[in-house]
């Protein structure tokens, strides 16, 4: 069944999380005309690096093409871009064993489900992201919980995320394992966006060091990065989460981006 994006808005005024005054959500079967807008602004608050990652660009056009339901875009009273959320559905049998092994493995699954017709159960977060000049509005826990509300509606038990915590590129040598146990004083996540969706319902699950891997050769990486890389070795570079492997030697260097699977129950 299609959902549009008036529904979804319905339905979280009902549980008590309603649009800010004057927005509107659309998804982008109910308005194709806001695809190139939505990957304008998707892409627009990451770092270079971030916009390599192989399984991205071999997937990354089926949430146009075969699941344009599931791709909600959030406009201000003026009709400008405030907020988007990419997904995709995928089957999981909701264990941990059964569980992708990061970002990369969550997106492939999704479209080889699509290729093999077999049936979703969970939905699978793909991208969130909110204007930066409107941080503290609300708009990133708004957006998770239209995932939400638009997974309950597609009959699916989950929604499962593969989250990059906001904070983690101040901590690059901090393990994903122990930056994930950090918290405040109140219990809750250190990092504001693992706060958000555990405030939202969701729970911690396995940390991914090796979530998305990204290769280039050392001229790309330099372009990337701005910097420059005399020797083999680690470097922290700016926008990484983890330190990158550069060998001279084979002319090329290695990212793996660290995330933290977070699960929304849903049934």
């Amino acid at each position: 069944m299609s959902i549009t994006g008036a529904y979804i808005a319905a339905a979280l005024t009902e549980e008590g999380t309603p649009l800010p005054d004057g927005h509107r959500l659309f998804t982008l079967a109910d308005r194709a005309d806001l695809a190139r807008e939505v990957e304008r602004f998707g892409s627009s608050v990451w770092p270079e690096l971030m916009l390599h990652d192989p399984v991205a660009d071999r997937c990354w056009t089926h949430m146009r093409t075969d699941w344009p339901e599931y791709q909600l875009a959030l406009l201000d009273a003026g009709g400008t871009m405030a907020a988007v959320a990419r997904s995709a559905p995928l089957s999981w049998d909701g264990t941990l064993g059964d569980l992708p092994r990061g970002w990369d493995a969550q997106f492939s699954r999704s479209v080889e489900d699509l290729a093999s017709d077999r049936r979703p159960e969970a939905l699978g977060a793909i991208m969130i992201v909110a204007d930066p000049a409107r941080q503290g509005d609300g708009l990133g826990g708004l957006m998770v919980a239209a995932l939400r509300t638009l997974a309950r509606s597609q009959a699916l038990r989950s929604l499962i995320a593969c989250a990059r915590p906001t904070l983690l590129e101040r901590y690059p040598l901090t393990p994903i394992e122990e930056y994930a146990r950090w918290t405040r004083e109140d219990g809750l996540p250190f990092d504001p966006w693992l706060r958000i969706h555990v405030r939202l319902g969701g729970r911690l699950s396995r940390p991914e060091p090796a979530s998305m891997r990204i290769v280039g050769t050392v001229e790309e990486w330099a372009s990337w990065t701005g910097m420059v890389f005399p020797a083999s070795g680690r470097y922290i570079v700016p926008g990484a989460c983890a330190p990158l492997t550069i060998d001279r030697e084979a002319g090329t260097g290695v990212y793996f981006d660290p995330n933290v699977w977070i699960i929304h129950d849903l049934a």
